[in-house]
């Protein structure tokens, strides 16, 4: 049976729980894993998707249809996965940009990783880092954005934003160095 947005849309707003799961089950998937972005758990992930579509269909009435309701959805997503994150984001130390030691950068080579290890690297990142970067890299809000979001400055944005390109480029080249002796 297949039934258009808007129709699912108006039985959300009155509370028709077939009409609930079926918008569940349009979005879940895709929206788990933007959550999945921001944790370092699947069991996290979930938690965070089970709070964000409860506020969905809380709020649904506030949807004004001025973006997609993907849209919509996908920035409670990352609401909630920010405001489960916040507290464990102050437990580690952000420098600001002003302290930041730019280092030399050397050219690398992605190619050659999947996008599943890309993302298990942006994983392993810390904490603070992991976030500002699958803010600015991924989801393309802006520093000052970020900022506001999560109530640093925009310089600490920026150089936690360094910090984990940083990291990654680190990782990178520890892999192509791995893959690298394993050919000879």
């Amino acid at each position: 049976m297949a039934v258009d947005e808007k129709e699912i849309i108006k039985g959300c707003h009155k509370g028709d729980r077939t009409m609930q799961r079926l918008l569940y089950e349009k979005y879940c998937k895709q929206m788990y894993v933007v959550a999945l972005r921001y944790t370092k758990m699947q069991q996290e992930a979930e938690d965070i998707i089970q709070e964000a579509f409860i506020k969905v269909f809380k709020n649904i009435k506030g949807f004004r249809e001025d973006s997609s309701l993907g849209y919509w959805i996908k920035r409670i997503v990352i609401n909630t996965a920010l405001n489960h994150q916040r507290s464990k984001l102050y437990l580690y130390p952000m420098v600001d940009v002003t302290e930041m030691v730019e280092t030399p950068s050397s050219e690398l080579t992605i190619s050659d990783f999947s996008h599943k290890e890309l993302l298990a690297m942006i994983k392993e990142l810390p904490s603070g880092c992991q976030v500002i970067f699958n803010l600015y890299a991924i989801e393309g809000y802006k520093h000052h954005e970020i900022a506001d979001m999560l109530q640093i400055s925009e310089g600490t944005s920026k150089s936690q934003y360094a910090r984990a390109k940083s990291l990654l480029k680190e990782r990178i080249l520890e892999n192509e160095l791995i893959a690298y002796r394993n050919v000879e």
